[in-house]
């Protein structure tokens, strides 16, 4: 059976819990464009952000490792999708609208630069004559203007939603880019739960990628109750290999 947009919102309105935020009544976009047949406002804002330059950039943007050290180490790029495989499935388990979820996940570090938060810091202190340099409020630039891929307008043209998970992300009060969509309110909490799969993305990562290169030992994770609990699950399958249990 085809499905057409109006259908996917139908399916919305049926399914999703009251507290999650439904296309149908997303606030918009900053230019007005017809809706699409098939997909919905946030299920297009996902795809737009997918195919942009600055989403296959983040392949040789750091996460701990730089780029050249070997394919086995996370980019921001894998960093970028595991955090979003995150995010759908506590989505998903909520009962909020995946498609919105999973478009501020794939976006919240378009902004990053090389090399990590390292990177971050020194250009902060490059541009602190300018008024310094924050990652999330470039993301949001990156999306309104950086990216020129349509003739009526700069930028992806993305939802107010998805804008606002963006610059909302993490420590988001203060942040001089939020005054457009209220420096005070919390985002939807589609976009909330990103800052969660992003923390619980990169602390699981980031160990797998330091115990890969022996930058951490089992002795650096034994004060971890998260990591006994695995050793001890690990332990009791039984006929593992001291590196196969590490990997658990």
């Amino acid at each position: 059976m085809l499905r057409i947009r109006e259908d996917l919102e139908r399916v919305e309105a049926q399914t999703l819990a009251p507290y999650a935020m439904h296309a149908c009544d997303s606030r918009g976009r900053r230019w007005s464009e017809p809706p699409h047949p098939m997909r919905t406002v946030f299920q297009r804002d996902r795809d737009r952000i997918i195919h942009s330059a600055a989403f296959r950039r983040l392949e040789y943007k750091t996460q701990v490792f730089v780029n050249h050290e070997g394919d086995y180490y996370r980019t921001r790029l894998t960093h970028t999708l595991e955090a979003a495989q995150i995010t759908r499935t506590v989505a998903r388990t909520l009962g909020l609208n995946v498609d919105l979820a999973e478009a501020v996940a794939l976006a919240h570090d378009l902004g990053h630069p090389p090399f990590g938060h390292a990177g971050e810091k020194m250009l902060n202190e490059l541009m602190r004559s300018y008024g310094g340099f924050d990652h999330n409020a470039q993301s949001l630039r990156t999306v309104d203007w950086i990216e020129v891929r349509y003739p009526q307008f700069r930028g992806l043209n993305l939802s107010y939603e998805v804008r606002e998970g963006i610059i909302k992300h993490s420590a988001f009060k203060g942040r001089a880019a939020a005054e457009e969509f209220d420096a005070s309110l919390y985002p939807c909490l589609e976009a909330q739960i990103v800052d969660f799969a992003d923390e619980i993305a990169y602390l699981a990562h980031d160990v797998d990628d330091g115990v890969k290169a022996q930058m951490l030992t089992e002795g650096d994770l034994e004060g971890s109750r998260l990591y006994g609990e695995a050793r001890s699950a690990a332990s009791a399958a039984g006929g593992l290999s001291e590196e196969r249990i590490l990997r658990y």
